[in-house]
């Protein structure tokens, strides 16, 4: 069924607002899923915040125009989904990849992050970034690493002492 010019327009002004207000995308060319994977696919994006749509590939270069994605229009080429990250910059890859290891008629084709155009091979480094969650995670580890250390080496003195005193102890008593 063909869309009507209006119905185009709508889904541009869709695409593009999300565009606008995600983190990075990723390409998959998805021909030979079913309707069963797709939906199973769409549910998983849906739980890790990330818009995924089939987008026809003209469509999707006029969403996509003036957004720091503007790098993937040359990709656009095929039957294609488009997933845009909405909380975290890796969700819509991870999401992706890790379907696509289960599906292998799920290929990712290209992403985007910050205005760079990914490749296929480089969409694993953006699906392995941590979510926000796991850096604050991190960083909160690396932050409370000296003041633990700094303690137990205050500990360590009064340790020190009580174990010198009992060994003194044990040797005047034996």
């Amino acid at each position: 069924m063909a869309l009507t010019l209006a119905e185009k327009k709508a889904v541009v002004a869709e695409v593009a607002a999300v565009a606008a207000e995600s983190h990075s995308a990723v390409a998959a060319e998805y021909s030979g899923l079913s309707v069963t994977e797709m939906t199973d696919l769409r549910n998983k994006a849906r739980e890790d915040q990330v818009y995924l749509r089939v987008v026809k590939n003209t469509l999707a270069r006029r969403a996509i125009e003036g957004t720091e994605f503007e790098c993937m229009q040359e990709v656009l080429e095929g039957p294609l989904l488009i997933a845009f990250s909405q909380a975290d910059p890796g969700s819509a890859a991870r999401v992706l990849r890790d379907f696509s290891k289960e599906h292998d008629k799920l290929v990712l084709k290209a992403g985007a992050i910050s205005g760079q155009l990914l490749a296929s091979s480089e969409i694993d480094r953006l699906a392995n970034l941590p979510t926000k969650d796991q850096a604050i995670s991190m960083l909160m580890s690396v932050m409370l690493a000296p003041v633990g250390k700094l303690a137990r080496t205050f500990n360590e003195v009064p340790g020190k002492l009580v174990r010198t005193l009992d060994a003194v102890r044990a040797s005047k008593t034996a």
